[in-house]
């Protein structure tokens, strides 16, 4: 193990966004109180790129979608899609419940924009199969999906065995956006994007690329909140991801490439996210993963490591908070390299061990220790920042309390 306690340049930035979640998360910035010093706050302000398409709009209430809950209308989705001219453009879903049957799923194409209604609410068909999709992009480009939510159909799933019932699967698809919707309940994930399907080992490397997740709730689903896997410069900005639980992993966001045809995960961003409450980590970077930046996030409750790195290089773990986690808020774990950890806000993890200190679960008041590096002390460290069997560590000032 490789760990150098290294100054910090210049001023600690504190900063630390505060989170209040409706339907979409809406990032408010206040100030942080510690010891009697105000922090200003300072969100980061993100708009999620628009991509391009044609002029044209397509309603799928004119080509036989009923919205009323009951009515199947995955064929008439599938006809408005398929309507659009070739320069693409918008298939607009106004208020309504959409019965989609995920075993035939909706396929998106290529310059294409699904725009849902606040109202628009798609909801899985009961089914018992082990895989099946509500939306499914494959080797598609510029492709937006935005407004209302999915709900799957995990309380109504008639089968008991698979993993992959997702909200919305993208394989190999470039520039792609999902934003400002609400994804829950779902038989496996509620969104995962991966490398395209491939048949034999020795197939090009086909990952996703250019993909931009922002403002959307991920929540009660089985498997995982987000899965990321053969991907390349993927975004996840202002999200939610929550109260997974189910089957294992269990985590708000997986980064973990599939085995088959050795994929990669590289230039992945989550900032200003939240990530509670889930059955396995917060966040899992797990193998043939580089340069994931972690930043501003809030990390809390979740029954295992905040975040857990094994076998990645060249992270950055920033100004996160980082609490009541029932394992360590952050372990750089086996094989991990080429990480630095600076900024963040350390409380009460390993609960396993020691429980919830106190009734107070807010983050002013004055028993904060600034620590650096792996300096012990009354409060430690080992209950919140862990490095195991990991190379070239870089930790800064952090701030710790129990």
């Amino acid at each position: 193990m490789n760990v150098e306690n290294e100054a910090v340049q210049g001023t600690v930035d504190a900063t630390e966004p505060r989170r209040a979640f409706m339907r979409n998360s809406l990032l408010l910035a206040v100030p942080l109180v510690m010891g009697g010093t105000a922090f200003s706050a300072t969100a980061a302000v993100f708009t999620p790129p628009t991509r391009r398409r044609g002029g044209a709009s397509v309603n799928v209430r004119n080509h036989g979608a009923r919205g009323n809950g009951s009515t199947d209308d995955t064929r008439a989705f599938q006809r408005a899609i398929n309507a659009l001219p070739d320069a693409g453009g918008t298939v607009v879903v106004p208020n309504g419940t959409y019965l989609l049957d995920p075993t035939r799923k909706v396929k998106l194409r290529s310059r294409m924009h699904l725009k849902l209604a606040s109202g628009a609410k798609l909801v899985a068909k009961s089914n018992s199969a082990e895989r099946a999709y509500v939306l499914y992009a494959h080797r598609a480009h510029d492709v937006e999906i935005s407004g209302g939510q999915i709900v799957g159909d995990r309380h109504r799933h008639r089968g008991t065995t698979g993993e992959w019932g997702h909200g919305i699967m993208v394989r190999g698809c470039n520039r792609m956006t999902i934003r400002d919707m609400r994804i829950s309940d779902c038989w496996g994930d509620g969104m995962s994007i991966a490398s395209a399907k491939v048949t034999t080992r020795d197939a090009p490397w086909d990952p996703s690329d250019d993909v931009v997740i922002a403002n959307v709730v991920s929540t009660g689903n089985r498997r995982q909140g987000l899965s990321i896997g053969g991907t390349r410069n993927v975004r996840v900005h202002g999200c939610e991801f929550s109260n997974t639980r189910g089957v294992k992993p269990g985590c708000g966001i997986d980064i973990e490439p599939d085995k088959f045809n050795m994929d990669r995960a590289e230039n992945i961003r989550i900032e200003d996210c939240l990530i509670r409450n889930n059955a396995g980590n917060g966040i899992l970077v797990y193998r043939r993963v580089k340069a994931v930046v972690i930043k501003r996030c809030r990390i809390e409750y979740n029954d295992g490591f905040g975040v857990l790195t094994m076998g990645a290089t060249k992270g950055y773990v920033a100004l996160n908070r980082m609490r009541h986690n029932r394992l360590d808020g952050l372990c750089v774990g086996t094989g991990s390299r080429d990480y630095a950890v600076s900024g963040n806000y350390f409380r009460n993890n390993t609960t396993r061990n020691h429980g919830i200190v106190g009734a107070n679960a807010t983050w002013s008041g004055t028993r904060w220790t600034r620590m650096h590096g792996m300096v012990g002390g009354r409060n430690g460290t080992q209950a919140h920042l862990s490095v195991n069997d990991a190379s070239n560590v870089r930790i800064n000032w952090n701030f710790y309390s129990r």
